[in-house]
């Protein structure tokens, strides 16, 4: 079984042991996407995408776009530093367990999935301008296909303005995002409370 079937058959099997300790629509609701979700990890067959005369690759391949914007106040090559050394990433990003190096441009991620999982990935850094700009993707073959960009913007006062944007296909596709989400992981909440505390931790670095 490969990674994605055995992270949706965990989630399938707890939502269908939450459904059941549940009463009324929600319980009944839970248990029944539970149920799906444990049938197709079993099996490897999607029967709600093979009546509607659709692949699973199809629905996955609507990808979620997340992006968000935070003030530092600290120069931009300082924040662009921290960054472009890709072993800090798991400091401000906190879905991220570990980052990688393997050379200049090629580095490996793992990161956290629901219920205790976790996924990882090689990407590759295509658009590196120091003091400015970071961008990459994803190489053919990671189990979370993604692509994301941060810039660096210089303000008048010697801060920066840090724009993040991030897409990203869910391993266990759309249905996969929302079971992430009721367990609390909502991506575009995560990243602005991670970048909140990002810009916390790295001015309180500054002053001390």
């Amino acid at each position: 079984m490969d990674q994605n079937r055995m992270i949706s058959g965990a989630a399938g099997g707890a939502l269908l042991l939450m459904g059941l300790r549940k009463r009324g629509v929600l319980g009944l609701g839970m248990a029944a996407v539970g149920g799906y979700l444990a049938y197709r990890a079993a099996t490897g067959n999607d029967p709600v995408m093979a009546a509607a005369g659709l692949s699973g690759n199809a629905v996955a391949a609507k990808p979620i776009f997340v992006e968000h914007s935070v003030v530092i106040d600290r120069p931009a090559q300082a924040v662009y530093d921290f960054w472009r050394k890709l072993e800090n990433l798991p400091q401000i990003m906190s879905h991220l367990e570990s980052v990688t190096a393997l050379d200049e441009k090629r580095s490996r991620w793992v990161a956290k999935a629901p219920l205790g999982t976790h996924v990882e990935w090689e990407a590759e850094i295509v658009n590196d301008k120091p003091g400015q700009r970071i961008g990459w993707h994803s190489l053919p073959g990671a189990t979370v296909d993604n692509a994301g960009s941060v810039q660096f913007e210089s303000l008048p006062n010697g801060g920066t303005r840090v724009h993040v944007a991030l897409s990203y296909r869910p391993p266990a596709g759309p249905l996969g995002a929302a079971v992430a989400k009721l367990f609390g992981e909502e991506p575009s909440q995560q990243i602005a409370e991670d970048l909140q505390k990002f810009k916390a931790a790295f001015e309180g670095t500054a002053k001390n």
